[in-house]
């Protein structure tokens, strides 16, 4: 917990600006731990001393009990030094609320977004640190490691650059790193400690009976959460003494710890319905709070949790957030004592409901994130319409914004879901609308690292739950993504499990779906005989189902395989089966696109009569298609041909009208050869009936 509290001012997803009350506060105290941290950072190492250059970033340490004002005197820290590093500062948390250890790949992925590096989706944990440390040896950054569980977790987000500083905040000393003096932490000096309850009180409460404040300040153990508890106790009660508090902690012999002891007498003292609100809010994912889930969690009406929490806050239980949204957090020193709390005072049952209830509230929250970029059709309007108005968002804009601010809660919530084991349904249903949330508001590319996680989740509940389906769907997704990262090999295993789920739930489209996969993936392994093989079974599948505008796409794959392959002919003739099949859909683009493949095949072929004719038909089914710049590709692939046969007049006419029709595509400098080559590259690997990063379910999602 820290010793300071930050302004946070924001918009509920209605569009009303709320700001959560919390009275400013400053940071006391440590002047000796401080004065002797900034030294620390000057101070000859080992290395130094020894004639060598430091290899390694140095490390400071802030070592001390949850409570102590670590995490407060890190930051003081990190203020004061932070000038001295132009490359920024970063910082993560190493420990869950719940006490399990952030994993270094991920911690490692957050801190690379934060450098502007977002790392490939799934790339491995030795890669993210790799790459960390590559972006961090050119760069003079400070970093903030805080609530370390443990050496390993910092060695290895250590940069090798002496020009960087790591300062970590841990319970104990991290042995095992080297050339670390760790500043241990007790409690504050008596007058500090006055200095704070004096920012929660009239001092005048203070000073007319000192030795009652020094008392409840020894009580306490100069403990800043402690003392800022009981700061707030005491604002909330102006006719009590201090005199009065300390007492009633003496005579409280049930909790040994005085940030116990005192949290126990505030929770006494809170209304029945606040009390229960506050130590179920331990089941908020991450710790982080907004009024949506507080409300959810205690069954409360949203309008009630708001002034809930705006007390919470004044009594120093929660730490509003720097966000343009009502946030907050629960510190990490009061969430094992609340979870304790909740285990106490509530049935299982009751807390697996409130958790079910949070979870619904999410999931219809994401679902009015996602219809409100789609407005254009009367059912989602209609839809939007019959929401409550609490879950409705004004524009695009605020729900994008919303989607970003609790971006870390959804991706906690779906985490904590899927390690539950018993909220399976309502987990699937979350992650189903969290990644359509995000493909409709960040775009797949920008949010692929956020889907490989979630589709991971996916296929750890759909193996848990034996749902072929759906493990065949994430085996598909993720697949997609590795081989959008270039992990072709481990994309095509992945390929090869989903077809198998694929046939074991009798799911046409995800074994069609594989079995072109496979083919794609053979494909980018070099591999063309057993791509073209994989394309003819996913071709001969949709042919027997009817699906002729696939079976001709198709026609294009195995085609542009053997074409690779050398073997022309099978080529040429797979190519006039996808000719005759895009003319049989009436796709009239697909048509001109595939009689340009076609021409291009008779070219190297060694068959430039054949190129010839086939060249003129195209054009033609392009200027149906309006394709402009297929037009002038065929035009310039018109006059080589009619110049290897001889007709250079003929030959100079074509690139003439080439040069016309491109005329208004290319940018300044830019040669129309090079725009016309552009236009008939054809990316088969674009051409996959693909939902791209979509999660298909059985479950009803709307």
């Amino acid at each position: 917990m820290t010793d300071q509290a930050v302004d946070a001012g924001g918009a509920n997803p209605s569009g009303d600006d709320r700001s959560p009350a919390a009275p400013e506060r400053h940071f006391l105290g440590r002047a000796r731990e401080l004065k002797e941290l900034r030294a620390d950072i000057a101070r000859a190492g080992l290395d130094t001393i020894s004639g060598r250059k430091a290899p390694r970033a140095r490390v400071l340490l802030v070592a001390g009990r949850p409570g102590s004002g670590r995490t407060a005197l890190a930051e003081e820290l990190v203020r004061q030094v932070a000038d001295r590093y132009p490359d920024g500062v970063l910082r993560a948390r190493l420990t869950e609320p719940d006490g399990t250890p952030v994993p270094v790949g991920r911690t490692a992925d957050e801190l690379l977004t934060a450098l502007g590096l977002p790392a490939a989706p799934g790339a491995a944990e030795d890669d993210l640190t790799d790459a960390l440390r590559t972006a961090l040896a050119e760069r003079r950054a400070l970093i903030l490691l805080d609530d370390a569980a443990g050496a390993e977790q910092v060695d290895a987000l250590l940069p090798d650059n002496a020009d960087c500083l790591l300062v970590a905040v841990a319970q104990g000393p991290l042995t095992g790193i080297a050339d670390v003096r760790p500043c241990t932490l007790g409690g504050l000096d008596t007058k500090s400690a006055l200095d704070l309850l004096t920012q929660h009180i009239d001092p005048v409460r203070v000073t007319v009976d000192p030795r009652a404040a020094e008392n409840l300040v020894e009580v306490c153990q100069g403990q800043p959460a402690a003392l800022t508890l009981a700061g707030g106790l005491l604002a909330a009660h102006p006719e009590e003494t201090v005199s009065d508090l300390a007492k009633r902690l003496h005579a409280d012999t049930g909790e040994s710890a005085a940030l116990a002891r005192v949290l126990h007498l505030v929770h006494a003292d809170l209304p029945k319905s606040a009390a229960r609100m506050l130590r179920l809010l331990a089941l908020a994912p991450a710790g982080d709070v907004d009024p949506h889930t507080a409300s959810a969690l205690a069954g409360t009406s949203l309008d009630g949790a708001r002034p809930l929490l705006d007390r919470f806050a004044a009594l120093g239980l929660l730490r509003p957030l720097p966000s343009p949204l009502p946030r907050y957090e629960v510190p990490g020193c009061l969430h094992p004592l609340l979870l304790a709390l909740a285990e106490r005072e509530e049935r299982p049952a009751e807390l697996q409901l409130a958790r079910a209830r949070m979870l619904e509230r999410t999931v219809r929250l994401l679902q009015s994130c996602r219809a409100v970029t789609e407005t254009d059709g009367p059912e989602t309007r209609e839809k939007l319409k019959n929401l409550p108005p609490a879950l409705r968002f004004a524009d695009r804009r605020a729900a994008e914004q919303w989607l970003r601010t609790r971006r870390p809660a959804l991706l906690a919530a779906a985490r904590l879901a899927v390690a539950d084991g018993e909220l399976d349904t309502l987990a699937r249903r979350l992650m189903s609308q969290l990644v359509r949330a995000m493909v409709a508001h960040l775009g797949t590319q920008a949010a692929a690292g956020d889907l490989y996680g979630i589709h991971r989740l996916v296929l750890d509940v759909a193996e848990r739950q034996r749902l072929p389906r759906e493990q065949a769907a994430a085996l598909l997704n993720l697949a997609d993504l590795d081989a959008r990262t270039g992990r072709t090999a481990k994309a095509l295993a992945r390929y090869r499990a989903a077809l198998d789920a694929g046939r074991v739930a009798n799911d046409p489209y995800a074994t069609g779906r594989a079995m072109e996969s496979v083919g794609a993936a053979h494909q980018e392994l070099g591999d063309h005989d057993r791509a073209a093989d994989w394309f003819g079974r996913a071709l001969a599948q949709r042919l027997a189902r009817g699906e002729h505008a696939d079976a001709a796409r198709l026609y294009g794959r195995i085609a542009a395989a053997h074409t690779y392959a050398g073997r022309y002919g099978e080529a040429l003739r797979n190519w006039r089966a996808a000719v005759a099949a895009h003319r049989r859909t009436g796709d009239v683009a697909a048509h001109a696109r595939a009689l340009s493949e076609l021409a291009r095949v008779q070219e190297y072929a060694g068959r430039p009569e054949e190129c010839l004719r086939t060249c003129q038909e195209a054009v033609e089914w392009a200027r149906r298609a309006e394709d402009v710049r297929l037009q002038a590709a065929l035009q310039l692939r018109l006059g080589d041909t009619l110049e290897r046969l001889g007709d250079p007049a003929a030959a100079q006419l074509h690139r003439g009208a080439a040069e016309r029709l491109l005329a208004g595509e290319i940018r300044p400098g830019r040669p129309p050869a090079t725009a016309a080559a552009e236009a008939l590259r054809v990316d088969t690997s674009q051409e996959q009936d693909t939902e791209a990063c979509e999660i298909r379910s059985t479950s009803a999602e709307d």
